[in-house]
């Protein structure tokens, strides 16, 4: 299953480098991935054997982009994001001030015919989140789109993350979430350390994580990201705000976080403060 995702990255990826030359960043091509990536998704959940309600309005589902082509193709999609952009709760995060970037039609089309080749919902979850975050860690990787303050190297908060040993029950929050990568690895360690019951694993699902972003895109990306783990519901557990603001009221078990990579330098105040927020 490794080789199967790391083979989808590297198909994905590679038509990457044909948008690029269009003007399409990597940030900018991982973005649009994470729009085309929902709305197949949502698709597959109202077939067998989910066989969900729909999620996402007929006249903006993925059947709709798949029939069109051309000019009408760019216009359903483009008014697919900003229609999508004014729902409420997680269709609302995740298409929040979405845009379109590829404004090449046949080259939109090609992207969502290898969106289309793979059935999503039918792998396992951790190949799922694999792919994800292999397309994540490509734009890390890809020094001139400062994605690096985003991405935290996943060897070293699965490390951290052993260490604190999370346990099931408990609420975890990360206040600088990024792509939500400590959330994830904590998800992972209660799923496969301990045996829960039905009541556990909702718990899990619906209300042991919650994070928060300053920046809209990431918040976007990690809300995917949680939506590709089966982490949450209807409702996002990411908001987008500045933590460092303000005391938010709400209190939680463990708090996991690492300060932002950002270019931007960050006032020590803010880190090593006498008093400070949060416990970086």
């Amino acid at each position: 299953m490794p080789n199967e995702s790391a083979a989808i990255v590297q198909r994905l990826w590679n038509y990457c480098h044909v948008l690029r030359d269009d003007g399409v960043s990597y940030g900018d091509y991982v973005e649009q991935l994470t729009y085309l990536l929902f709305l197949k998704m949502a698709d597959e959940q109202t077939k067998p054997p989910f066989n969900k309600p729909p999620a996402i309005p007929q006249d903006f589902a993925w059947p709709s982009l798949l029939s069109l082509d051309g000019d009408k193709l760019e216009t359903r999609y483009r008014h697919t994001l900003e229609t999508l952009g004014k729902e409420q709760g997680m269709l609302g995060v995740i298409f929040r001030k979405s845009q379109n970037k590829i404004q090449d039609p046949a080259k939109l089309k090609r992207l969502i015919e290898l969106i289309n080749a793979e059935t999503w919902m039918g792998m396992d979850i951790d190949v799922k989140g694999e792919i994800y975050e292999g397309l994540l860690q490509k734009n890390a990787e890809d020094v001139k789109s400062g994605a690096g303050q985003y991405f935290t190297p996943r060897p070293l908060i699965k490390a951290m993350v052993e260490v604190i040993q999370p346990k099931p029950g408990m609420t975890i929050y990360d206040p600088a979430c990024g792509t939500g990568g400590f959330l994830l690895a904590a998800h992972d360690y209660i799923a496969k350390n301990y045996s829960l019951d039905i009541e556990q694993k909702k718990f899990l699902k619906f209300n042991t994580f919650k994070g928060q972003d300053i920046v809209d895109n990431v918040v976007r990306l990690c809300v995917m990201n949680l939506y590709l783990h089966g982490i949450g519901g209807n409702e996002s557990p990411i908001e987008v705000g500045d933590a460092l603001v303000s005391d938010p009221g709400e209190r939680f078990d463990l708090v996991m976080t690492n300060p932002p990579f950002g270019k931007k330098a960050v006032s020590p105040s803010l880190i090593t403060g006498e008093k400070p927020l949060m416990n970086r």
